[in-house]
């Protein structure tokens, strides 16, 4: 697997970028995890009246589920941009010890055959 770009280290800069121009500062870690906690909600939200056995009310039928998604990955880039983590060296590492100990993992999984 060979990643030839570094897209999550843009995506990091960006979003650093328009704190410090529009956001003033970074929330405090412990905000900005509530705040993560309120986006993924919202995504379950969608998922359980859209795709789930919930009915979907009408005012939740306008909501995007691409922008909701995009909301909580702002949040994550904005927790790993506070905490010094490089996402895209996190992302390849973890994708090569997914790799590593999952590549017959699934392939061999009854439930998915």
């Amino acid at each position: 697997m060979t990643i030839e770009s570094k897209p999550l280290e843009s995506v990091q800069a960006e979003v650093d970028a328009w704190i410090k121009e529009f956001g003033v500062r970074y929330f405090n870690e412990l905000t900005n995890m509530a705040q993560l906690t309120e986006e993924v909600g919202e995504v379950a939200r969608i998922i359980a009246r859209r795709y789930g056995e919930q009915s979907e009310k009408e005012s939740d039928k306008s909501k995007d589920l691409g922008q909701e998604l995009a909301d909580v990955l702002f949040v994550v880039v904005c927790l790993a941009n506070q905490t010094g983590v490089d996402l895209q060296t996190a992302w390849e590492n973890r994708m090569m010890s997914k790799t590593s100990r999952d590549k017959d993992r699934h392939k061999n999984n009854e439930k998915l055959q």
